[in-house]
């Protein structure tokens, strides 16, 4: 499941993911609320907080946010992923050098700071 998480100024994407993420999740909650960052601002940040009664994505889920990642490439301004998911820790080291903008990893313990740096100035 994604949820959208309140009291984000509009240039930032916040979300929880909690137990299992479906393509559903994704065409419901996370690229509308792409979009419509993406209509209102020419950068967007992106919060993802992945808690740890996360479960996994489906195959499809998947699929779905390397395309939605990928379309927009040169518009993704900050990603700050809060988890204590190892895998996903070392996931997102792996592949933050392809991204064009600043990607940053917190452990959940550092959320206030993750949510901080995301709304922050450049």
């Amino acid at each position: 499941m994604i949820e959208l998480l309140k009291g984000f100024p509009d240039n930032v994407v916040a979300l929880a993911c909690h137990g299992h993420v479906t393509r559903e999740d994704y065409d419901k909650v996370l690229v509308p609320a792409l979009e419509k960052a993406l209509r209102s601002n020419d950068k967007v940040r992106v919060l993802y907080e992945i808690g740890g009664d996360f479960e996994g994505y489906d195959v499809s889920a998947s699929w779905e946010d390397f395309k939605v990642g990928m379309e927009h490439l040169p518009r993704w301004e900050r990603i700050a992923v809060i988890s204590d998911i190892e895998w996903i820790k070392h996931t997102m080291q792996l592949f933050s050098f392809v991204m064009p903008g600043t990607v940053r990893v917190y452990p959940t313990e550092e959320a206030a700071k993750a949510r901080l740096w995301i709304t922050q100035a450049a």
